[in-house]
Protein backbone atom coordinates (compact mmCIF):
# COMPACT_ATOMS: atom_id res chain seq x y z
CA UNK A 1 0.00 0.00 0.00
CA UNK A 2 1.22 3.61 -0.84
CA UNK A 3 1.54 5.68 2.13
CA UNK A 4 2.21 9.64 2.43
CA UNK A 5 3.01 10.69 5.79
CA UNK A 6 2.29 14.45 5.50
CA UNK A 7 4.09 17.07 7.62
CA UNK A 8 2.60 20.49 8.11
CA UNK A 9 5.37 22.77 9.34
CA UNK A 10 5.97 26.29 10.71
CA UNK A 11 9.01 27.05 12.44
CA UNK A 12 10.41 23.40 12.82
CA UNK A 13 13.88 23.72 12.10
CA UNK A 14 15.15 22.65 14.95
CA UNK A 15 13.51 19.00 14.34
CA UNK A 16 12.68 18.48 10.79
CA UNK A 17 15.47 16.91 9.45
CA UNK A 18 15.70 14.12 12.30
CA UNK A 19 12.32 12.99 12.04
CA UNK A 20 12.48 12.35 8.60
CA UNK A 21 15.50 10.82 9.03
CA UNK A 22 13.84 8.49 12.13
CA UNK A 23 10.75 8.23 9.82
CA UNK A 24 12.76 7.39 6.58
CA UNK A 25 14.44 4.75 8.32
CA UNK A 26 11.37 2.89 9.42
CA UNK A 27 9.31 3.07 6.94
CA UNK A 28 9.20 0.74 4.12
CA UNK A 29 10.39 2.31 0.42
CA UNK A 30 6.42 2.30 -0.60
CA UNK A 31 6.04 5.48 2.08
CA UNK A 32 6.78 8.88 1.24
CA UNK A 33 6.75 12.43 3.51
CA UNK A 34 5.26 15.65 2.27
CA UNK A 35 6.04 18.58 4.19
CA UNK A 36 3.60 21.31 4.32
CA UNK A 37 5.42 24.09 5.22
CA UNK A 38 4.00 27.64 5.95
CA UNK A 39 6.57 30.10 5.10
CA UNK A 40 8.65 29.29 8.18
CA UNK A 41 10.82 32.29 8.34
CA UNK A 42 13.32 30.18 10.64
CA UNK A 43 14.68 28.17 7.63
CA UNK A 44 12.22 25.13 7.88
CA UNK A 45 10.95 25.35 4.47
CA UNK A 46 14.96 25.35 3.00
CA UNK A 47 15.68 22.26 5.08
CA UNK A 48 12.32 20.57 3.93
CA UNK A 49 13.57 21.66 0.38
CA UNK A 50 17.30 20.11 0.41
CA UNK A 51 15.28 16.85 1.74
CA UNK A 52 13.40 16.72 -1.04
CA UNK A 53 16.47 17.35 -3.65
CA UNK A 54 18.50 14.52 -1.90
CA UNK A 55 15.53 11.66 -1.46
CA UNK A 56 12.98 10.92 -3.66
CA UNK A 57 10.59 9.51 -0.45
CA UNK A 58 10.60 13.11 0.41
CA UNK A 59 8.32 16.02 -0.85
CA UNK A 60 7.84 19.48 -0.26
CA UNK A 61 4.73 22.08 -0.53
CA UNK A 62 5.15 25.09 0.05
CA UNK A 63 2.70 27.73 0.97
CA UNK A 64 3.39 31.90 1.44
CA UNK A 65 2.02 32.18 4.87
CA UNK A 66 0.96 30.76 7.95
CA UNK A 67 -2.71 29.42 7.02
CA UNK A 68 -3.87 27.13 10.18
CA UNK A 69 -3.29 23.48 10.60
CA UNK A 70 -6.57 22.42 9.24
CA UNK A 71 -5.88 23.88 5.76
CA UNK A 72 -2.30 22.61 5.64
CA UNK A 73 -3.73 18.86 6.23
CA UNK A 74 -6.18 19.49 3.82
CA UNK A 75 -3.33 20.91 1.16
CA UNK A 76 -1.52 18.03 1.74
CA UNK A 77 -4.42 15.44 1.41
CA UNK A 78 -4.94 16.87 -2.26
CA UNK A 79 -1.59 16.21 -3.35
CA UNK A 80 -1.66 12.92 -1.92
CA UNK A 81 -4.81 12.09 -3.54
CA UNK A 82 -3.49 13.52 -7.17
CA UNK A 83 -0.32 11.62 -6.86
CA UNK A 84 -2.37 8.37 -6.58
CA UNK A 85 -1.46 7.46 -2.66
CA UNK A 86 -3.56 4.72 -1.00
CA UNK A 87 -3.33 6.13 2.56
CA UNK A 88 -2.46 9.42 4.11
CA UNK A 89 -1.23 9.77 7.63
CA UNK A 90 -1.20 12.97 9.85
CA UNK A 91 1.89 13.37 12.11
CA UNK A 92 3.29 16.15 14.31
CA UNK A 93 6.63 17.59 13.38
CA UNK A 94 8.12 17.70 16.75
CA UNK A 95 8.23 14.29 18.34
CA UNK A 96 5.24 14.13 19.64
CA UNK A 97 4.41 11.49 17.82
CA UNK A 98 7.33 8.99 17.67
CA UNK A 99 7.95 7.54 15.12
CA UNK A 100 8.28 4.15 16.35
CA UNK A 101 4.32 3.94 15.96
CA UNK A 102 4.19 4.21 12.28
CA UNK A 103 5.11 0.30 10.93
CA UNK A 104 1.60 0.03 13.68
CA UNK A 105 -0.41 2.90 12.00
CA UNK A 106 0.36 1.04 8.22
CA UNK A 107 -0.46 -2.41 9.69
CA UNK A 108 -3.89 -1.07 11.09
CA UNK A 109 -4.53 0.32 7.27
CA UNK A 110 -4.48 -2.89 6.17
CA UNK A 111 -7.65 -4.17 7.96
CA UNK A 112 -9.61 -0.52 8.63
CA UNK A 113 -10.49 2.17 6.88
CA UNK A 114 -8.95 4.66 10.05
CA UNK A 115 -6.27 4.17 12.44
CA UNK A 116 -6.09 7.08 15.30
CA UNK A 117 -2.99 6.62 17.84
CA UNK A 118 -5.06 7.56 20.97
CA UNK A 119 -3.54 8.09 24.49
CA UNK A 120 -6.73 7.91 25.78
CA UNK A 121 -7.04 3.78 25.33
CA UNK A 122 -5.66 1.59 27.48
CA UNK A 123 -2.14 1.42 27.00
CA UNK A 124 -2.15 5.08 26.12
CA UNK A 125 -0.79 8.26 27.93
CA UNK A 126 1.12 11.70 28.03
CA UNK A 127 4.46 12.79 29.09
CA UNK A 128 5.55 16.13 30.25
CA UNK A 129 2.01 17.66 30.62
CA UNK A 130 1.05 19.89 33.71
CA UNK A 131 -2.46 18.88 34.89
CA UNK A 132 -4.41 21.99 33.70
CA UNK A 133 -3.41 20.41 30.13
CA UNK A 134 -4.07 16.58 30.79
CA UNK A 135 -7.75 18.11 32.32
CA UNK A 136 -7.98 20.39 28.97
CA UNK A 137 -7.10 17.23 26.47
CA UNK A 138 -8.93 14.61 28.12
CA UNK A 139 -11.71 16.98 29.14
CA UNK A 140 -12.32 18.15 25.51
CA UNK A 141 -12.19 13.95 23.78
CA UNK A 142 -14.64 12.78 26.80
CA UNK A 143 -17.17 16.22 25.97
CA UNK A 144 -16.91 15.67 21.85
CA UNK A 145 -18.03 11.93 22.39
CA UNK A 146 -20.52 12.30 24.44
CA UNK A 147 -22.20 15.40 21.92
CA UNK A 148 -21.12 13.39 19.34
CA UNK A 149 -22.53 10.27 20.18
CA UNK A 150 -19.66 8.21 18.64
CA UNK A 151 -17.08 5.93 20.41
CA UNK A 152 -13.98 7.76 20.07
CA UNK A 153 -11.66 8.19 22.68
CA UNK A 154 -9.02 10.43 21.19
CA UNK A 155 -11.23 13.11 19.43
CA UNK A 156 -8.23 15.88 19.42
CA UNK A 157 -5.55 13.26 18.92
CA UNK A 158 -3.27 14.44 15.22
CA UNK A 159 -1.70 10.83 14.77
CA UNK A 160 -4.01 9.59 12.69
CA UNK A 161 -4.02 7.45 9.51
CA UNK A 162 -6.87 7.53 6.13
CA UNK A 163 -7.00 5.71 3.54
CA UNK A 164 -8.14 7.21 0.58
CA UNK A 165 -11.86 6.49 -0.25
CA UNK A 166 -12.68 7.89 3.56
CA UNK A 167 -10.84 11.57 2.29
CA UNK A 168 -13.24 11.37 -0.54
CA UNK A 169 -16.02 10.47 0.84
CA UNK A 170 -15.92 13.11 3.66
CA UNK A 171 -15.65 16.01 1.47
CA UNK A 172 -12.48 17.75 2.10
CA UNK A 173 -13.78 21.13 0.54
CA UNK A 174 -16.42 21.77 2.88
CA UNK A 175 -14.02 21.46 6.02
CA UNK A 176 -13.89 24.43 7.61
CA UNK A 177 -12.20 23.66 11.01
CA UNK A 178 -8.56 23.94 12.11
CA UNK A 179 -6.83 23.09 14.81
CA UNK A 180 -8.32 20.92 17.70
CA UNK A 181 -11.84 20.98 15.92
CA UNK A 182 -10.45 20.00 12.56
CA UNK A 183 -9.61 16.68 14.01
CA UNK A 184 -12.64 16.15 15.49
CA UNK A 185 -14.64 17.05 12.25
CA UNK A 186 -12.62 14.84 10.47
CA UNK A 187 -13.34 11.82 12.31
CA UNK A 188 -16.74 12.48 13.26
CA UNK A 189 -17.66 12.78 9.14
CA UNK A 190 -15.57 9.17 8.72
CA UNK A 191 -17.54 7.83 11.76
CA UNK A 192 -20.73 9.15 10.10
CA UNK A 193 -19.83 7.46 7.04
CA UNK A 194 -20.02 4.18 8.84
CA UNK A 195 -15.79 3.50 7.99
CA UNK A 196 -14.03 1.18 10.08
CA UNK A 197 -12.38 3.13 12.67
CA UNK A 198 -9.59 1.15 15.33
CA UNK A 199 -7.56 3.40 18.11
CA UNK A 200 -3.88 1.69 19.11
CA UNK A 201 -2.32 3.10 22.47
CA UNK A 202 0.77 6.02 22.45
CA UNK A 203 2.34 7.90 24.41
CA UNK A 204 2.37 11.54 23.73
CA UNK A 205 5.64 13.44 24.63
CA UNK A 206 5.28 16.60 24.93
CA UNK A 207 7.91 18.90 22.36
CA UNK A 208 11.65 19.03 23.76
CA UNK A 209 12.34 21.49 21.07
CA UNK A 210 10.46 24.51 19.50
CA UNK A 211 7.36 26.23 20.43
CA UNK A 212 4.39 25.25 21.22
CA UNK A 213 1.26 26.36 18.91
CA UNK A 214 -1.30 25.13 21.87
CA UNK A 215 -3.35 27.50 23.66
CA UNK A 216 -6.42 27.51 25.41
CA UNK A 217 -8.27 30.06 22.33
CA UNK A 218 -7.77 26.97 19.79
CA UNK A 219 -8.95 24.39 22.39
CA UNK A 220 -11.97 26.45 23.55
CA UNK A 221 -12.77 26.94 19.74
CA UNK A 222 -12.89 23.43 19.36
CA UNK A 223 -15.02 22.56 21.65
CA UNK A 224 -17.70 25.48 20.48
CA UNK A 225 -17.92 23.64 17.25
CA UNK A 226 -18.61 20.50 18.29
CA UNK A 227 -21.95 21.95 18.42
CA UNK A 228 -22.44 22.54 14.95
CA UNK A 229 -20.88 19.43 13.78
CA UNK A 230 -23.41 17.85 15.79
CA UNK A 231 -26.72 19.79 13.86
CA UNK A 232 -25.03 20.30 10.57
CA UNK A 233 -27.14 18.27 8.05
CA UNK A 234 -23.98 17.98 5.46
CA UNK A 235 -22.48 15.75 8.09
CA UNK A 236 -24.38 11.78 7.82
Amino acid sequence: MRALIVIPTYNEVENLKLLIDQVLVVTPEATEILVVDDGSPDGTGEVAKQLSQSNSRVHLLERAKKMGLGSAYVAGFRWGIEKNFEALIEMDADFSHDPKYLSQMLSGLEKNDVVMGSRYVEGGGTQNWGLFRKILSRGGSLYSRLILGAPIRDFTGGFNGWKRPVLDAIELGSLRSDGYSFQIELKYRAFKKNFKMTEFPILFVDRKLGQSKMSRRIVLEALKRVWQFRFNSRIS
